[in-house]
């Protein structure tokens, strides 16, 4: 398959609420693949359409033992808090600690179009919530609050000069 460029902050398509998966083919299974190769290569454990500049709502992802296809996801239920360092192959990696719920629960379809619900906690909800994030134009940097935000970018700016 192939390894897609992946899409980095401040690009537009990362601020877009994603637009629907109606079509469930071929062509969505190749995206998939090139998905999940992009994300392993990439050294990632989640990976959003909008990540490689398409305006979707679907995301695959591989954390904590559990490996999905997600489209059109949907996130129907959280409970409890947890805070953690979290990062993103669209801001460099560059860490921030973002409290997020202990547990998810995921509904969304899968590469054929069958809707599914999943549970998960710690990591993988941490996952869940993040991919989804990227699918409502999100990104983990919009949960801190001002200063630390404006650090994490100030950060990534000196490493991507840095290249």
């Amino acid at each position: 398959m192939t390894i897609r460029k992946i899409t980095e902050y401040p690009e537009a398509v990362l601020s877009q609420v994603g637009q629907p998966v109606t079509k469930f083919d071929q062509e969505l299974a190749d995206l998939c693949a090139d998905m999940y190769d992009t994300m392993y290569d990439s050294e990632g454990v989640g990976l959003a359409a909008p990540q490689i500049g398409l305006n979707l709502r679907l995301f695959v992802m591989d954390c904590a033992g559990i490996k999905l296809i997600a489209a059109n996801p949907e996130i129907i239920h959280t409970e409890g808090e947890q805070s953690s360092q979290e990062g993103c192959l669209s801001v460099g990696k560059v860490p921030a600690v973002v409290a997020r719920p202990m547990e998810a629960r995921l509904k969304a379809q899968n590469e054929k179009g069958e809707w599914f619900e999943q549970d998960a906690e710690g990591y993988a909800a941490r996952c869940f919530l993040h991919e989804t994030d990227h699918c409502d134009g999100k990104l983990f940097i919009d949960h801190l609050p001002k200063l630390r935000r404006d650090m994490v970018i100030k950060r990534f700016k000196k490493e991507k000069s840095w290249e």
